[in-house]
């Protein structure tokens, strides 16, 4: 078997531009306080000039307006995107927007493609997805209580979520809410389209974080609380089939996980270089940092550590490439956990290594180390990952016979002593 995550030379030449378009172009925009308005403004043309490359909306068959690179190529593009969180809006192939295109693609009937998805992928919408509830744990969807009920021709729904990301700079959110109660548990939710503006949907207010304690209202990368109050819809509102709200969600996640991680291998080897500059040059007790043993060692590990993710989440993409996205489910599971962990400790290695300027404010190393906790728990929490490999590596086990140990030393030397017997036979 080939593992082989090497790319062409003309797709090599579309990663070295955006490396270059991203430094050049986007990192400033990380140094300005722009409301969501403002930023649009200024990314429309940097959007321009993705699509002239084509290299917008990657993520989607050509189709849909993307370009159908598959799981590696988006993999190593992601790796570029990730360094800096405007990236993936500045390429089309932000979350959630990304995730939502792709079920919409998936499952949408021509007309919701139509009203939602195309302006969705001009850029000229952009959406949310609403799953996460305050009293029930996101780890476990099986327990929504937002409901949709019928009456006559509608769906009424009724229900309270938060950490809802980008609600408050959304045209449109997918509902994820129980239309079957007495279903089987993964049979119970239904997905919904509703529009930001519908009549009983009221995005309460930005929700502060370790990332964020005090967000302004209005600004990209909010999360927030909703509350949705006998909120009608018709079945034009309805993504897919009854009771298809969880294997729906399921399209979304695999691929987006993916993305995640090479997005944060972009923002570990931010912190990386970081690093390794201010080992040139910081002076204490008597040479440089990089003559020190430890700095040394933090720089190796983390080399080490980021190489080791690296390699595990393309193994990842193309095992989704070649055999499709439930192949792939363990693979997927561990470089969540790990990479959320290899993401943070790279970062407080480089704000370590930086002292009080990597605490402060005036670098993107104490943003980018509170930003890095919110990785173990989106998209689920490591320890429902770390759960999800050990169970499905335990399925290739048995017990054995007697409780012995297959590797049970005794055990082994005396079968292998009847094997050779006619051997040790001749021996004096």
């Amino acid at each position: 078997m080939a593992w082989d995550f090497s790319t062409e030379p003309e797709f090599q030449k579309k990663l070295d531009w955006m490396k270059d378009f991203v430094r050049t172009e986007v990192f400033p925009l990380e140094t300005l306080d722009l409301d969501w308005d403002q930023l649009r403004k200024a990314i429309a043309p940097l959007q321009e000039e993705v699509k002239a490359n084509d290299l917008w909306a990657a993520h989607l068959d050509p189709e849909l307006g993307g370009q159908g690179y598959g799981q590696v190529k988006l993999g190593l593009m992601q790796e570029i995107l990730g360094s800096t969180p405007y990236g993936p809006l500045v390429f089309g192939c932000q979350a959630p927007d990304s995730g939502n295109c792709e079920i919409l693609a998936a499952v949408g009937t021509e007309e919701q493609k139509k009203r939602w998805l195309e302006p969705l992928l001009a850029g000229e919408y952009y959406s949310s997805f609403a799953l996460t509830e305050p009293d029930n744990a996101g780890a476990d969807p099986t327990n929504l209580t937002t409901t949709a009920v019928r009456d006559g021709d509608e769906w009424v729904l009724n229900g309270h979520k938060w950490f809802i990301s980008n609600a408050a700079t959304a045209d449109f959110m997918i509902v994820v809410a129980v239309t079957d109660p007495d279903a089987e548990r993964h049979r119970r939710p239904s997905q919904f389209i509703i529009p930001i503006d519908a009549p009983g949907l009221d995005v309460v207010r930005d929700i502060g974080s370790v990332e964020n304690p005090r967000p302004r209202p209005h600004t990209y990368g909010s999360h927030c609380e909703v509350v949705l109050r006998d909120v009608r819809v018709d079945d034009t509102a309805l993504l897919g089939n009854r009771g298809d709200g969880f294997l729906i969600a399921q399209k979304r996640l695999g691929p987006g996980r993916i993305h995640h991680c090479m997005r944060w291998i972009g923002q570990a080897s931010r912190a990386f270089d970081m690093m390794c500059e201010r080992a040139t040059y910081r002076y204490a007790h008597g040479s440089v940092l990089a003559d020190k043993q430890t700095v040394r060692n933090f720089i190796a590990d983390s080399a080490a550590e980021i190489q080791a993710l690296r390699l595990m989440t393309l193994h990842a993409a193309w095992r989704i490439d070649e055999e499709g996205t439930a192949a792939a489910r363990k693979d997927i599971a561990l470089i969540k956990f790990f990479g959320a962990k290899i993401l943070h400790d790279v970062i407080d290695r480089a704000l370590q290594v930086h002292g009080s300027l990597g605490y402060s404010a005036d670098l993107p190393l104490e943003s980018m180390y509170r930003a890095a906790r919110a990785g173990r728990l989106y998209d689920g929490p490591d320890e429902v990952h770390r759960d999800s490999v050990a169970r499905q590596y335990l399925k290739g086990y048995t017990r054995p016979a007697d409780d012995r140990p297959t590797e049970h030393i005794p055990t082994r030397r005396e079968a292998a002593r009847r094997r050779f017997a006619e051997l040790l036979a001749e021996q004096p």
